[in-house]
């Protein structure tokens, strides 16, 4: 629906206001959606989650969807003991099925894979899902609403959009302690008497329609689903404050709950009137001066009087447009930096990856990683069997195959054939590399060489948890070397990069070539390279060693247009003090990113 993911980080919550939505999201945890929550290790998560856990029906389920949870547990499939007892293919429930009418809380958020995300997105929009694993075919029901629980440290771990989009409310509670969760709201029993009246709401008007959709476009939210959300919201409220129609009250108090967190950019200011702002035009001291009017005429009587002089019209109030009072009433409630973000022309971070978290290259493994789902196939060396999906393959066929075998009363066998293997598979994510390629020639080799070491000591501090590595190759003189060859260790780079000197020409070209070959080795070995130039591109040696600028350009060109066309990500830092068209021409032809830093320091780098 339309085009926008979500979200900017939310202002810090108040606990009324948390309350406030709690009760809101335990009347109609489906029609709503669900709740993101930013908070890691916070009393507020837990405090708040108890509360929604109370408003809900006694029969209403609240599950945990931990990070890692495989699509047999999440979707189900086939119940293995159960199976073999009776002889008969016999479903067994899933996470989904399971929390059907109540909540679905999903810790970690930022974590989850996309095909997990879908598959939960689905169930959403559906209220069942179609289940077809291990043989079986069967729709099930699952009404539910999702908790996203945002555990992440920087704003580019962001849960899936496809669920982010799908939540109607955003809270943060990171600067909420103990003494602050306090507070009285309503029962479980007003709750369960607001929700039977919930049929009764009736239908809102077409001017708070229109009003709703007018304050979501007006601040950049063009898809459908933010303006349905509002909407409901606005029937909820009215249904809790004990009323049968939905007012502007309602709407307004919808719209600062759902629309200001999602805000993507300010209102326009209203257009102004050409004719009252402009300036009456000076007289014309040349023109012909209008006519005197005619003297009035005498009034014959009193009567005549009261019959020419109408009765003055009472004042009439000024017209309210509702579209203005929900676009005041999200400004107000928009956090004072968002307003500041948004006026200088920057937009909400939206979710750009499918998956939270771990992000980056994914490649299969037989070894370690995220379990995914097995395969079938025979049985290699190295490789693991899952003997429980094994074992969910044999059991529809096993009275099948034992027909014929044994004798009465013998305790019967479970025949596992080739073809039920299933083999585990994992995935994790593919260990990067990143090469700095560093021009340590001419006068200012020093501050090159200083801060490439270090970028390389943060690049490395950051390595455990990055699973990266770091190279390092300094072109100067009439070659290139690789003076630190792709590892972890911090105190090995140090070493190896005490000593570093430079000085003398310029061969880029050789310093783009030596900088390939590694990123092409460590492509070869199943990791991801990434090249950062830091060079002025100015070229001035050839690859045999010779003087000469315009040669020595045309093959640094020819050099980048290589990296261009093997697809290796590559960044040029131009390090000139202004910042010349061949620089970034150079970036084009590696197919990069140009990005100029005349003052070099080693977090600037880092943070290309």
């Amino acid at each position: 629906m339309g085009n926008s993911t979500q979200t900017q980080r939310p202002p810090c919550a108040t606990w009324p206001q948390a309350m406030l939505i709690a009760h809101l999201f335990a009347l109609d945890p489906h029609g709503l959606g669900g709740v993101v929550i930013k908070g890691r290790g916070s009393p507020f998560v837990d405090a708040w989650l108890e509360l929604v856990a109370e408003l809900l029906p006694d029969a209403a389920p609240m599950r945990r969807c931990p990070v890692q949870t495989g699509d047999d547990r999440l979707l189900g499939g086939l119940d293995l003991a159960t199976s073999l007892a009776l002889g008969r293919p016999v479903v067994q429930r899933g996470l989904l099925s399971e929390v059907d009418g109540g909540v679905l809380v999903l810790p970690m958020a930022e974590r989850l894979t996309t095909s997990t995300a879908a598959r939960i997105a689905a169930a959403l929009d559906q209220g069942a899902f179609q289940l077809e694993r291990d043989g079986l075919t069967s729709r099930l029901p699952a009404s539910f609403g999702i908790v996203l629980i945002d555990e992440s440290h920087s704003p580019e771990e962001t849960p899936p959009a496809a669920l982010l989009e799908r939540c109607s409310f955003r809270l943060d509670g990171n600067g909420l302690g103990l003494a602050d969760l306090t507070g009285d709201g309503l029962s479980a029993h007003e709750l369960a008497r607001a929700r039977a009246d919930l049929p009764n709401i009736g239908h809102e008007s077409e001017e708070l329609l229109d009003a709703i959709c007018e304050a979501a476009q007006a601040f950049g939210l063009h898809s459908a689903r933010p303006a349905l959300m509002c909407l409901r919201v606005a029937k909820l409220a009215a249904c809790l404050d004990g009323r049968s129609a939905v007012g502007l009250g309602d709407v307004t108090l919808a719209a600062q709950l759902v629309l200001a967190p999602q805000a993507l950019q300010l209102p326009p200011p209203p257009e102004q009137d050409e004719t009252q702002d402009r300036e009456p035009d000076p007289p014309d001291s040349n023109a012909e001066e209008p006519p005197e009017p005619p003297p009035p005429e005498p009034h014959n009587s009193s009567a005549d009087a009261d019959a020419q002089s109408p009765e003055p019209e009472p004042p009439q109030p000024p017209t309210i447009n509702p579209a203005d009072v929900l676009v005041d009433a999200v400004k107000s409630a928009l956090p004072a930096e968002l307003i500041a973000a948004l006026s200088s022309g920057a937009k909400s971070s939206r979710a750009s990856r499918g998956a939270g978290g771990g992000g980056g290259t994914m490649e299969k493994s037989v070894l370690r990683g995220r379990p995914i789902r097995s395969r079938t196939g025979s049985l290699k060396p190295g490789e693991r069997l899952n003997i429980i999906e094994t074992l969910r393959a044999a059991a529809p066929w096993q009275k099948i195959r034992r027909r014929g075998e044994g004798a009465i009363g013998a305790r019967p066998r479970i025949e596992v054939r080739k073809s039920d293997f299933r083999i585990r598979c994992f995935a994790q994510p593919k260990e990067a590399t990143t090469i700095l390629v560093v021009d340590a020639s001419g006068s200012s080799a020093f501050q090159r060489l200083a801060e490439a070491k270090g970028a390389v000591e943060i690049l490395l501090a950051q390595a455990y948890v990055d699973r990266s590595r770091v190279a390092l190759v300094a072109f100067r003189h009439q070659s290139a070397d690789v003076l630190l060859p792709p590892t972890r260790s911090l105190a090995r780079a140090r070493r190896q990069l005490a000593d570093l000197a430079g000085g003398g020409g310029t061969p880029l070209a050789a310093g783009l070539e030596v900088g390939l070959t590694l990123a092409l080795a460590e492509k070869a070995k199943g990791r991801t390279p990434r090249l950062l130039v830091l060079t002025d591109g100015r070229a001035n040696v050839t690859r045999d060693g010779q003087s000469g600028r315009s040669l020595a350009m045309a093959e640094a060109l020819q050099a980048a247009r290589m990296i261009g066309l093997s697809g290796i990500a590559a960044v040029h830092i131009d390090t000139s003090p202004f910042p010349r068209p061949e620089a970034r021409e150079l970036a084009v032809a590696m197919g990069g990113t140009y990005a100029p830093l005349p003052y070099l320091n080693a977090q600037a780098i880092t943070a290309v």
